[in-house]
């Protein structure tokens, strides 16, 4: 992947300032530092900072068609790239590169908007039609990579990360109350908001359109809500072996490269699944990486270390203590823009520095499987709370939830408190958030360590509400399973995973990730797949592990799902830790910035001095309060805002009236 940047005077020409396009272009640079580019013209200014991986040679962008009156900059990778290129040079397109982002800007020529209809990838991208004077950005399906965007005096300004947005000056920098209320809640904004006013994220699988002063922002794909009718009727073999060939494909064509493509082993299901793949049918030799903890409640490397065993593949593990995730716990916040619930994305920042200082730029990774084939525990409590709900006074019902979770419901208090926990909105199966709402409900318990300042700036704003709002028509008639799997996919997935353990945590050190379950064809046929063989039973994943069962061992098919976690009290309260806490989280920090009550966070922090353990909900909390303070104080009080360009673009293309020219080579 890589960085794009650019501005655009919305209403026809005028003043594009060559410094900010530079700063902003810069700002991009750790996404991918090979080779930079600008264009610039009277209306319009266009960045990139490229992260090579296709045509090493001659991809430099800005990329322009054969007239020169198309340009783009291009952020991602177009997998059947190959395919379109055929044929559009059969309609007598000419190339100068063999990179799929020509192709991109060609079918733009050929198709217009509706070019992304033929897009299998992910990407973000902006194209300039200098002649009719038309800008387009446009983002994959899934959201896979950013791009944000601000309104302001008259021009839009747009770039793959927010702190490129903030090197214009006119910019105001403030934090969103809304965008925060959410993140305690969801643990993410919702689709199109972030963490500061005024600046907006094009949702996935939307595009924006600037024509004669006219904005069109507009979804050109949605997640699928197929309901029970349009289901596909065929035996579990049949569904199985369609899938397989699918998931070949997929992991396939996301191993086209000019660069090595390693993969994640976790040693779960998914990433097993995809790195046996890569070894048995495409490359035996494939390094793979895993992470291994401290913390032994969340180590899997046994697991790892027998999947390359028996893979026969190069495996590297990274060993994280608690002292390394608090120490970039900081770090990480720069590259992810919002306030974190949780630590689980330093672990890996991390471990993508592992894959840089490897060689290595491209991998392919797991995410996407929970969501898509039915993998969450959250899933499989709303399938036993709904049949639940129809007889709540069946114990045996009840007991169901057991079976989920068996390690916790050994001891019998805490049994009797969790079905009483799961117990709640019983009696309201019917609502269309019934799944989710009593998680969201637990976590926005940590809403009040609010501010009352916050808080009415908050005001009425109900986020559960604008979720409901959002609901496609069609959602009443969808069975529980889609039903949850949309809001985790819709909501968790798209702007957590994909950004904050995703994009953010693998481009801090210009490593682009592939995720092959998220293969557009994969979603779209999953959906269709009747719930019951994503669940058997209470079997997660049936259909996917049907899939693995002759490339994988018994004993990873069969073994229960383990989230991905990172512990937080042990490690943000940790020794090294100790003088970003007291910077952060004193009484003096959080009345200036004024976002949490002060006896409240002093009451968390004086029981985390104290060795006290504490819930999952004082875990998000503490997270939550101190990944605040820290994002106020990178980009809201010590923004570093640029003085002197620091950017020497290896292309530089000048049309400006008057200066109408191609430069190239450190101009």
């Amino acid at each position: 992947m890589c960085g794009l940047a650019g501005l655009c005077h919305i209403n026809g020409p005028g003043s594009i300032s060559l410094d900010t396009l530079h700063h902003m272009t810069a700002a991009l640079q750790h996404r991918g530092g090979d080779e930079s580019g600008i264009y610039v013209d009277d209306q319009v200014g266009l960045g990139h900072s490229r992260l090579s991986i296709i045509d090493l040679t001659s991809g430099t962008q800005p990329i322009h068609n054969e007239d020169n009156s198309l340009w783009i900059v291009f952020n991602g990778e177009i997998f059947n790239y190959p395919e379109l290129r055929k044929e559009l040079i059969a309609d007598g397109h000419q190339f100068y590169t063999t990179t799929d982002t020509e192709v991109v800007l060609h079918l733009f020529e050929k198709d217009g908007l509706h070019c992304l209809d033929s897009l299998n990838g992910q990407f973000a991208f902006a194209i300039w039609d200098s002649g009719k004077k038309q800008l387009f950005l446009a983002r994959d399906r899934m959201g896979i990579c950013p791009l944000h965007y601000t309104i302001q005096n008259g021009y839009i300004y747009f770039a793959s990360e927010i702190k490129s947005l903030f090197m214009e000056k006119k910019i105001h920098r403030e934090m969103n109350p809304i965008a925060l209320d959410q993140i305690f809640t969801f643990w993410a904004p919702l689709p199109g908001v972030t963490t500061f006013k005024n600046i907006h994220e094009l949702e996935p699988g939307q595009f924006l359109h600037i024509d004669k002063g006219n904005i069109q922002i507009k979804k050109y794909w949605h997640f699928p809500v197929p309901s029970r009718a349009e289901q596909i009727d065929a035996s579990p073999e049949e569904l199985t072996e369609e899938l397989t060939d699918l998931l070949s494909d997929a992991v396939r064509i996301r191993l086209i490269a000019d660069v090595t493509v390693g993969s994640y082993l976790s040693g779960g299901l998914d990433s097993s699944g995809i790195t046996a793949l890569i070894a048995k049918h495409f490359n035996h030799d494939v390094q793979s990486f895993g992470i291994r903890f401290e913390e032994s409640d969340f180590d899997e490397s046994i697991y790892q270390k027998q999947l390359a065993s028996f893979l026969n593949v190069n495996h590297k593990e990274l060993s994280v203590s608690n002292t390394d995730i608090a120490s970039h716990f900081s770090e990480i916040l720069w590259h992810a823009e919002k306030p974190l619930l949780r630590t689980a994305p330093v672990p890996l920042f991390l471990l993508s520095k592992l894959v840089s200082e490897s060689g290595l730029k491209v991998i392919l990774t797991g995410e996407g499987a929970d969501e898509i084939f039915g993998g969450y525990n959250i899933f499989k409590e709303a399938l036993i709370r709904k049949f639940w709900s129809r007889k709540p006074e069946d114990q045996s019902r009840a007991d169901l939830i057991t079976r989920i979770y068996p390690n916790i419901f050994k001891n019998p208090l805490l049994k009797k408190s969790l079905i009483k926990f799961f117990a709640q909105g019983l009696d309201d199966a019917d609502n269309p958030l019934f799944s989710h709402l009593i998680r969201w409900n637990n976590t926005k318990r940590i809403k009040m360590f609010f501010s009352d300042d916050l808080k009415n700036e908050i005001g009425n704003y109900d986020g559960i509400e604008e979720i409901r709002q959002r609901l496609p028509d069609e959602f009443d008639s969808c069975s529980t399973l889609t039903k949850a799997q949309y809001l985790e996919s819709s909501i968790f997935l798209s702007n957590y995973l994909l950004s904050s353990q995703g994009d953010r945590v693998a481009m801090g050190h210009a490593v682009e990730t592939r995720p092959p379950f998220l293969d557009h064809r994969i979603i779209e046929f999953m959906s269709r797949v009747p719930s019951a063989w994503k669940i058997l039973g209470l079997n997660e994943k049936h259909i996917l592990k049907k899939a693995f069962s002759d490339i994988l061992p018994k004993n990873i098919i069969d073994r229960p799902k383990n989230p991905y976690r990172a512990p937080i009290q042990q490690s943000l309260f940790s020794t090294h830790n100790s003088e970003l806490i007291n910077n952060m989280l004193s009484e003096t920090a959080i009345r200036e910035t004024g976002y949490f009550n002060t006896k409240k966070v002093k009451a968390l922090t004086t029981k985390l001095n104290a060795k006290k353990n504490i819930n999952e909900v004082e875990g998000m909390a503490i997270a939550g309060i101190l990944s605040t303070q820290i994002i106020d104080n990178q980009y809201i009080q010590s923004f570093p805002l640029p003085t002197t360009p620091s950017l020497k673009p290896d292309l530089f293309i000048d049309h400006r009236s008057g200066n109408s020219g191609l430069f190239a080579g450190n101009q």
